[in-house]
């Protein structure tokens, strides 16, 4: 048989080949889309075209695979079994070009530019993160910077976070986690407290003085945590107030309402100042710490790699660390 006369199979062989690709390639970004924006009209509009064509390229790719992605209704969009499976799979492939043409749009159009959503708990976000920013935004004038604060923590896929701060210890496998600072947590009281009622020696006394708790996002009021005789251990103080926001926790110390565990970061400088008195250093916890956290990826955006740097160098030259020292017993009762 002759070279001729094969290669007019070889030739249809590829075209069905091309042919099927752009039937995949089509598919699965209307597919993403769809995953993405909650629905086919809204795919429709973030990919330009309109909502019948996201339809028929999600239909060729149903075909393509013999498997149904998505339950549709005229109320809502969801995934099927299938389409859950096929996510998990190419989601991250599709990831990784996007994330090579961003790297080489960078880095062919010079400094580092784009959207960055940054996310943080509330307290260390406003006094710490915020204040940086005007010095970030002078450094990289190119980059838009989107910031919000919550304490729950951040979804990455969902809320399309880039950067997260996060405080407390880090147990998640799936993000990247860079410890910046250490988290002291501090008991502490107004002179004025200390005064009128003296401070805890042990943790056992804390249950003879006005406490101030704090809730968290989920609703639980938060552990206070201790050391004793090389031991952790964790005590909740019966409270006089209790507060879902660390500033007005903070506030009520200052204001001599009673006794807090609060992160040296709130309290460094007020320490300095004697506004506030600290107690139980004896029995502080192990530090925990101040994270930024991102996606696992091998290669970072230039965006967020300068701005994890930028963050990184300013906050640790930020004077946030207590000496750690025992009030005289004299103030104690």
């Amino acid at each position: 048989m002759s070279t001729s006369e094969t290669h007019p199979q070889h030739a249809a062989s590829e075209d069905s080949l091309a042919c099927s690709f752009s039937t995949s390639y089509a598919g699965v970004i209307a597919f993403l889309a769809v995953v993405s924006e909650g629905s086919f009209a809204k795919a429709g509009d973030r990919l330009g075209i309109g909502r019948s064509a996201v339809s028929r390229n999600v239909q060729k790719l149903e075909a393509q695979l013999d498997a149904r992605l998505f339950l549709r209704t005229t109320r809502s969009t969801s995934l099927t079994r299938e389409g859950e499976l096929f996510y998990e799979n190419c989601h991250p492939g599709v990831e990784r070009i996007v994330q090579a043409l961003e790297d080489m749009r960078e880095l062919r159009h010079g400094p580092p530019r784009g959207q960055l959503r940054i996310c943080s708990t509330i307290g260390f976000g406003r006094r710490i993160v915020a204040p940086l920013l005007n010095g970030f935004h002078a450094a990289y004038p190119d980059i838009a910077i989107d910031f919000v604060l919550k304490d729950s923590p951040a979804d990455f896929t969902s809320d399309r976070v880039d950067v997260a701060f996060r405080d407390g210890r880090m147990d998640d496998s799936q993000v990247v986690a860079k410890q910046i600072i250490p988290m002291q947590m501090i008991v502490c009281a107004s002179p004025a407290y200390a005064s009128a009622h003296g401070l805890p020696r042990t943790v056992e006394e804390l249950d003879d003085h006005r406490c101030i708790n704090f809730r968290t996002a989920s609703g639980r009021v938060a552990d206070w945590e201790f050391k004793v005789s090389g031991v952790s251990c964790k005590a909740v103080p019966k409270a006089l107030h209790t507060f879902n926001d660390s500033d007005l926790v903070l506030q009520a110390v200052l204001d001599g309402h009673g006794v807090a565990q609060l992160a040296a970061y709130q309290v460094s400088g007020l320490l300095r100042e004697n506004r506030l008195q600290a107690c139980l250093a004896q029995h502080a916890p192990d530090d925990r710490g101040h994270y930024a956290c991102y996606l696992s990826r091998k290669h970072l955006p230039a965006r967020i790699r300068v701005f994890i740097d930028h963050m990184t160098e300013q906050i640790r030259a930020l004077d946030l660390h207590c000496p750690t020292q025992v009030v005289p017993l004299s103030l104690c009762r």
